[in-house]
């Protein structure tokens, strides 16, 4: 099985970035333990703070990988282009956030990406990637 963690704006800093709100776990930290945790899973980790890049990634994989789990970071609530590129794809995307996005800000209680995954994992801290992996596991 091979499943890609795309990270959206910003998620680059996780570990550093306002750790009250993303903890205090560096992203290539978490993938390394989920990797340890599913030896048997290929887990690819990609990242990028331009929209397009992100986009261009999930028409890369999106008709070969088994799964995608996807935090679009700020995209998730501004980029139409992003949610187009997932209802295009083939391969099952799994949108996770890692703060409760519903106790935040309203503008970020709306997510033009959900409506084109197969579920969405919000406030579960890092842990959201794991519990995505499994979902996609047990599809």
């Amino acid at each position: 099985m091979k499943v890609q963690i795309i990270n959206g704006p910003n998620l680059n800093l996780l570990g550093v970035r306002e750790p009250s709100i993303y903890g205090n776990t560096s992203i290539k930290d978490y993938v390394q333990e989920l990797k340890a945790l599913y030896p048997n899973i290929e887990i690819d980790y990609y990242q990028s703070n331009v929209e397009g890049e992100l986009i261009n990634k999930l028409h890369e994989i999106g008709f070969s990988f088994d799964g995608i789990i996807l935090n679009a970071g700020g995209y998730t609530h501004t980029s139409v282009a992003l949610a187009d590129a997932i209802a295009a794809i083939k391969t099952p995307v799994v949108e996770v956030h890692i703060s409760n996005i519903y106790a935040r800000e309203e503008y970020r209680h709306i997510s033009l990406t959900g409506k084109n995954c197969q579920g969405v994992l919000t406030g579960f801290g890092m842990d959201g990637y794991r519990l995505a992996l499994e979902s996609l596991i047990i599809k």
